[in-house]
Formats: structure tokens, C-alpha cells, sequence
């Protein structure tokens, strides 16, 4: 598919204070003149912080990392994870569209959603709060149908189920996310049929119970969110030259024989062998140019 840049942009992108400190923190994590690297991570941060990523957003971070724009234009443009058009203030729904979502009712959302959102994909809806598209497989097909909206997965939904979550998320509201039949994951719709005594009783699966805690479905990520960690920055606590205490050294105190090897490397010998002249029973392979 061909993906090109919107025709509108805007002026001007430049990181805000916390996600240039995080920026930098992932360059260092290439070695010198590999910055380069830390392409994707940038990008995605750059759509972070404005919702989608623009061309003023794309070249800023090519240049930050030294790379021509054609390049980091490239990768923008390559990969579908990137929204090269703006997209909903509140949301973007993502309705996957593959095999399984497709037999299970997936046209009808992407109808559903030509009706209310907008006509086409990658449109903003008159209100400006909800964009849409369809994409590839997203991997819950014992969910079918189902959309990504933000964060979070929305499973087993029927053309009613995504109306009353976009009347909820324009209400400033957070639905549930996960399965929305009444399914604890993705067991049997009719309720589990092996393993049952390794239920545990949780209200929620994993999944929606940590999206419950965070509460960050549609939320963008702003560097406020954890600490910005660089554990690859660290130096050993040992003077530059000294060796690890930690080294293992098997052969330590136990010179080599004439051939070079110590004891610990010393051919094994196996009772299985079948008896012969070359090699007795019980004796190793080399023992006869050992000793």
C-alpha cells in the first residue's frame, strides 16, 4: 500500500523537555556513531506526544539522530505502526479485519463505523474525537471480532458492544477492555472445559486487570509514567585492566600435561563402547597418546 504524508502540516515539532531527556536516554543506548538506530523508539515517541506523526515531526528526529530526512521518511512511511494522518482527539479505532475477525462480523463494525465516524479510513469524525481503520491480524482470534483502541484490546463485540464503548469513551468515560460477552479470556463461550481447578476467582484476566490499574487506554505517553532508567550506562565497580573476582578458572593449580589438556578437559571414557583393540572398554579414546 502506498502511504504518503497528509497534505496539511503543521509548523513546526520539537520534543517536550521529558521526552528529549528520554530520546537521549534510548541513543545511548547504540554504540557512538550508531544512534541511528534508536529510529523507531523516536518516531513513535514523536507520535506520542502529537497523536500522529507529521513531517516536521520526522525531520526533527532526523535530525537529532544525524540521518538524512529521506531516511527517517523511509521508516515512517514502512511501517503501519505510524499514523501519517491526524487521527481522533479521543481515539483511533483499530478494527482488525483479518480471516477469523472477518467470518466472525468485522464488515459490520467497518460499516458501523463508515456510518459513524467517517465515510473512509484515516478521516476524522465531524466532532473531531474518533478516527478509524482496518488493519492486519492482531492476534485475538479466539475473540473475533475485535478493535484496538489505544492501548487495549476490545473482544467478542457486536455492532451495539462498539457503539456503547464509543459513547462511553466520548462521555470521558473508560470502558472495561477485553472480552465483552461476558468471557473471563479466551476459553469456550460456554465456560471452561479443562483445567477448572486452576481458576483462581479474579473478577478480571491479567490483561484487563493491569488496564484497570493504570487506567491508560487512550492516554499518550508523556514521560510521566516511570522513571527514565539506563542500566546500560553503568561501569563495573573495578579498576580499568583488573579482572572479575567472579571468573571461573577450572583449571587453576592443575598444569596441562604434554598434549594441553587438564584434567577437567580430559577425554570421558563410556562403559557402552564395545570392546576392540583401538579402544578397550572403559578407556578413554586418547588414552593410548596420553600416557
Amino acid at each position: 500500500m502506498l502511504r504518503r504524508l497528509a497534505k496539511e502540516q503543521p509548523e513546526s515539532f520539537a520534543f517536550t523537555s521529558r521526552n528529549l531527556a528520554w530520546a537521549h536516554a534510548q541513543m545511548s543506548k547504540f554504540p557512538e556513531g550508531r544512534q541511528r538506530s534508536a529510529i523507531i523508539p523516536l518516531l513513535w515517541r514523536a507520535q506520542e506526544q502529537e497523536g500522529w506523526l507529521t513531517r516536521p515531526a520526522i525531520e526533527y528526529v532526523a535530525t537529532l539522530l544525524d540521518m538524512p530526512y529521506i531516511r527517517a521518511l523511509e521508516v515512517a512511511t514502512f511501517y503501519f505502526m505510524f499514523q501519517l494522518q491526524p487521527v481522533g482527539r479521543i481515539a483511533n479505532v483499530q478494527i482488525c479485519g483479518t480471516t477469523t475477525c472477518m467470518i466472525c462480523g468485522a464488515e459490520d463494525l467497518v460499516a458501523f463505523c463508515r456510518t459513524r465516524i467517517a465515510p473512509t479510513p484515516h478521516t476524522v469524525s465531524a466532532d473531531g474525537n474518533f478516527s478509524w481503520e482496518e488493519v492486519e491480524c492482531l492476534g485475538a482470534c479466539s475473540n473475533a471480532p475485535m478493535v484496538q483502541i489505544g492501548k487495549d484490546y476490545y473482544e467478542d463485540l457486536t455492532v451495539e458492544k462498539l457503539s456503547a464503548l464509543l459513547d462511553a469513551l466520548a462521555a470521558g468515560q473508560l470502558p472495561v477492555p477485553g472480552p465483552q460477552n461476558g468471557r473471563f479470556s479466551s476459553e469456550p463461550s460456554g465456560g471452561p472445559v479443562a483445567l477448572r481447578d486452576t481458576q483462581g476467582g479474579e473478577e478480571n484476566n491479567a490483561s484487563v486487570a493491569l488496564a484497570l490499574k493504570q487506567r491508560d487506554t487512550v492516554k499518550r505517553i508523556d514521560g510521566s509514567e516511570a522513571p527514565i532508567l539506563t542500566p546500560w550506562r553503568r561501569q563495573p565497580d573495578t579498576d580499568e585492566g583488573d579482572g572479575d573476582d567472579n571468573e571461573p578458572e577450572p583449571s587453576r593449580g592443575r598444569p596441562a600435561d604434554e598434549t594441553g589438556v587438564t584434567v577437567q578437559e580430559a577425554a570421558g571414557t563410556s562403559a557402552a563402547r564395545p570392546r576392540s583393540k583401538r579402544e578397550p572398554a572403559g578407556a578413554p579414546a586418547d588414552a593410548k597418546d596420553t600416557e
